[in-house]
């Protein structure tokens, strides 16, 4: 990477960070939102409920800004989204109950579901394919590094104001606004899809992506992706907490050795990937996967050295099978559409995280007074199914596309076609 490229990167992974932030936040305060004292004594079904508000109203955005996405700057339609999302951030810690606090995830939803799909396309319009790998994974770092330090760093703000939970979601709406400035200045305008589109009907992003059986069946594969993935994610630290006996002061520990590993995960294995194949890592890694959810859903008494332990391979391995399948997704479709169409999978992604949240919530339920939780191994066994659905479509449509070395125009063309 050039000096300015990585300046670039570096602005598109901390926007990611205090993106990513905002929602997987969401996963940890879980203990705190349904504590009976200083919470709010949610339900499970109205934590998932929570969880669920902000990925739904992602989708539908995500889908109106397809329809215009492409007909505009990526800089402005990013710094506008963006701002949107952190006075909505803000919004959510200012809340005072659950009846202020689920609009106010909806409206971060509705921002948020614009900024994934900017960002993604950014990077795949600025590094061919043989380099997006790299470039990906950096930005998607900001996943890892959401949980390395922004994780651990809130919830021990969070303890140390009195289990308050409201203050993650104010600290991350006051560092989003520091970035502001820093897009304005550095990020390149982005108007060479522009021209491609112009005669395009307003409703041909969506009519083209499913007319185009590779973008129809990659929208398929990336919804399936992420269903499996979210169905066990959001209930881990209560899980941990209410169910293994695990401290509120042990459960950051363990996240920040998760981070760590998905930190090195998000690196390595994006530049393994541009090496020796996408489609290889993904499979593997998947496979893997499958083992890891089974374990964790039917987690039996262990020590915190072994759950350290336990939750860095998980992450590690999660974090390369949804980085490698970003690269994968990003190249079914040519540049003047990338805009669009990544917002559709960002759409779709959304939906699948939102009905993983509420299949979770609705299939678990919690005693009201220990609130330990039951039926969590049933959600692992829907999701290592559902994973391996994904695995089987995501084979029959990556293995005509994945490569190591540049292809001929011609046969990019003839593939996304």
């Amino acid at each position: 990477m050039t000096g300015k490229e990585r300046i670039i990167v570096f602005i598109l992974a901390a926007l990611n960070f205090t993106h990513i932030l905002d929602f997987i936040i969401m996963v940890p305060l879980g203990n705190y939102l349904m504590d009976p004292v200083k919470g709010l004594n949610l339900t499970a079904f109205q934590f998932g409920l929570l969880v669920a508000s902000y990925s739904v109203s992602a989708f539908f955005s995500g889908l109106i800004v397809a329809l215009l996405i492409d007909r505009f700057d990526r800089k402005r339609s990013l710094i506008l989204g963006y701002i949107g999302f952190l006075l909505a951030t803000i919004a959510c810690g200012l809340a005072p109950n659950f009846g202020l606090l689920l609009p106010s995830r909806i409206l971060a939803g509705l921002f948020g579901g614009v900024l994934g799909a900017q960002v993604l396309s950014i990077v795949a319009d600025l590094f061919t394919y043989e380099r997006r790998g790299r470039a990906m994974g950096a930005v998607m770092s900001a996943f890892a590094v959401a949980t390395v330090i922004g994780i651990p760093l809130s919830l021990y703000l969070t303890n140390i104001f009195n289990f308050n939970w409201h203050v993650p979601f104010l600290i991350t709406g006051s560092v989003g606004l520091v970035l502001i400035p820093f897009m304005i200045r550095f990020l390149p305008r982005m108007t060479d899809h522009i021209k491609a589109n112009e005669n395009n009907a307003r409703f041909d992003a969506l009519l083209i992506t499913m007319k185009i059986q590779i973008q129809r069946r990659a929208l398929i594969f990336s919804c399936l992706l992420m269903l499996g993935h979210f169905l066990v994610i959001p209930f881990i630290p209560s899980y941990l907490e209410f169910n293994k006996g695990f401290t509120k002061e042990q459960i950051p520990l363990i996240l920040l050795c998760g981070g760590l590993a998905s930190f090195i995960a998000a690196i390595y294995f994006g530049r393994f990937s541009d090496k020796k194949g996408k489609l290889p890592v993904f499979t593997w890694s998947l496979l893997f996967s499958l083992a890891l959810v089974w374990i964790l859903t039917n987690m039996p008494d262990m020590q915190l050295g072994i759950a350290l332990l336990f939750f860095a391979i998980l992450f590690m391995v999660v974090t390369s099978r949804i980085v490698v399948a970003q690269a994968m997704i990003s190249e079914v479709v040519p540049q003047e559409q990338r805009g669009s169409f990544m917002s559709v999978n960002g759409s779709v992604q959304q939906l699948g995280q939102g009905l993983a949240s509420l299949a979770a919530g609705a299939i678990m339920y919690t005693d009201k007074v220990s609130h330990i939780m039951y039926h969590y191994d049933w959600v692992g066994y829907l999701s290592i199914a559902i994973l391996l659905i994904s695995l089987i479509i995501g084979r029959t449509i990556f293995v005509a596309i994945d490569r190591t070395e540049p292809a001929p125009p011609q046969l990019i063309k003839e593939i996304v076609e």
